[in-house]
């Protein structure tokens, strides 16, 4: 859990159980891991069309359905043209 001190007010992206891969500012965490997001988008992949972002604003994630949670560079992500990355959605994880 201390782990994650480190990437408050830092942007990250998170992926969940469900496949959802959810971008924003890391605002705080609990100890079960709960993690609110500021700012947060939901990145939607598509073979077909690039990489759609949905605005969510301020966003909680139970920390049961995080799958990984990681820093995000910032000037890499800003330099990077969404609309063209063609991606498969990523599969729901099945326990």
């Amino acid at each position: 859990m201390s782990s994650l001190q480190g990437y408050v007010d830092r942007r990250v992206t998170l992926i969940l159980q469900d496949g959802r891969v959810i971008v924003g500012l890391l605002a705080g965490f609990d100890q079960k891991s709960n993690v609110v997001l500021s700012d947060s988008k939901e990145r939607v992949y598509s073979t077909d069309e690039g990489v759609e972002e949905i605005p969510l604003g301020l966003y909680l994630v139970k920390g049961d359905m995080i799958t990984l949670i990681g820093e995000l560079d910032e000037e890499i992500d800003q330099a990077t043209d969404l609309s063209t990355i063609r991606a498969e959605p990523l599969p729901p994880i099945r326990y």
